[in-house]
């Protein structure tokens, strides 16, 4: 059996898409598994060695980019038996039916059951967990390949401590020792999402000094002024800050979170990969819904503010943005001490099990 996978096209989804696709692994141990993927998710499939070739979608609209997925297609034809395709878009499904994959599993959504040959049916609201994680489980599912949903808690990547191990060397190497506080401040095409620059600084400022600790700053290139307000305000309060916003590629950025000490973020992908990383992580919900995207790593907590208007999944607030306002720095942080602390607890469990 030859399988394509279409992964999602975004960060925290590819993420969250894990357990479906390893449950198509232990389904058929034999198979040969290929991901297609955008390119910049390509390297968190890259890491797995459940994945035995990532094959890069190209990105983009214009002809040129059209071309480049025909060309795509083309290629693809004749190597494949079966297509799983994660995202929900026609453009997803377009091109495994062009490379005339025989069998086509998806979900029917937006007409495109026209070039599926398993056009599965949406789940029905409340018919499955809320989490986002289930709804990749369900697709396979329903297409007969799980008997029945399984707990995919908590959601870790592989290659952890080799990750940590070469984000502490790259650490080293900008000159920053010992422990590292991350942030990440930004929120890619939602303002709604972003908890104030101003809390982040502060947030970060007093990790940092309970924790005698560095904080490094991650984001987009989008999100370079952003990250640039936050290391001002951290600096002008005493704090070594490295700003990293716009300057990492996805695999530098997994080694650098991997090797943070603990993370604070947006509702974002950057939370989903630090929770992945076995990080402890908090991540600050506001208008989004929690119960659906939240972390599903092992050490990681939500901080949020239950107002009457959220979750409203707009990407600008129309009024006085109170569900991120009334977030303080004092819960963020006390949230962020008390996973460290558990952290180390679960730690002189184990210390003192392996002495008995």
């Amino acid at each position: 059996m030859r399988i394509l996978v279409r992964a999602p096209n975004w960060l925290g989804d590819a993420i969250l898409c894990l357990p479906a696709v390893r449950a198509l692994r232990r389904h058929d141990p034999a198979a040969r598994l290929v991901v297609l993927a955008r390119p910049w998710v390509a390297g968190l499939y890259r890491r797995e060695t459940w994945v035995d070739e990532v094959v890069v979608y190209p990105s983009g609209n214009g002809l040129d980019a059209w071309r480049r997925k025909f060309r795509l297609a083309t290629a693809l034809r004749g190597n494949f038996d079966w297509a799983v395709i994660l995202p929900n878009s026609w453009e997803s499904a377009l091109v495994p039916w062009l490379a005339r994959v025989p069998r086509r599993t998806g979900y029917d959504r937006g007409g495109r059951g026209l070039v599926l040959t398993e056009a599965v049916p949406v789940p029905s609201h409340g018919s499955i967990p809320a989490h986002e994680s289930f709804y990749y489980l369900e697709l396979l599912r329903r297409a007969g390949i799980l008997a029945a949903l399984p707990d995919p808690f908590p959601i870790l990547l592989g290659g952890i401590e080799e990750a940590r191990s070469r984000g502490r060397e790259l650490f080293a190497a900008m000159g920053v020792e010992g422990q590292v506080v991350g942030l990440s401040p930004g929120a890619q095409n939602s303002r709604a999402k972003q908890w104030p620059p101003e809390r982040f600084a502060e947030a970060g400022a007093r990790l940092a000094t309970e924790l005698g600790a560095w904080v490094a700053i991650f984001g987009s290139s989008a999100e370079r002024e952003l990250g640039w307000r936050v290391a001002a305000a951290l600096r002008r309060a005493g704090v070594h800050v490295l700003d990293l916003a716009g300057e990492t590629g996805l695999e530098d950025f997994i080694a650098l979170a991997a090797a943070c000490e603990v993370f604070v973020s947006n509702d974002t992908g950057a939370m989903h990969l630090a929770s992945a990383l076995d990080v402890p992580t908090v991540g600050i919900f506001g208008p989004t819904e929690w119960y659906a995207t939240g972390p599903a790593g092992p050490r990681s907590v939500i901080v949020r503010e239950p107002v009457e208007c959220s979750p409203c999944m707009l990407r600008d607030c129309p009024t006085d943005h109170r569900c991120m306002r009334k977030v303080t720095p004092d819960r963020v942080v006390r949230a962020a001490l008390g996973l460290l602390e558990r952290r180390h607890e679960e730690r002189g469990h184990a210390y003192q099990d392996s002495q008995s």
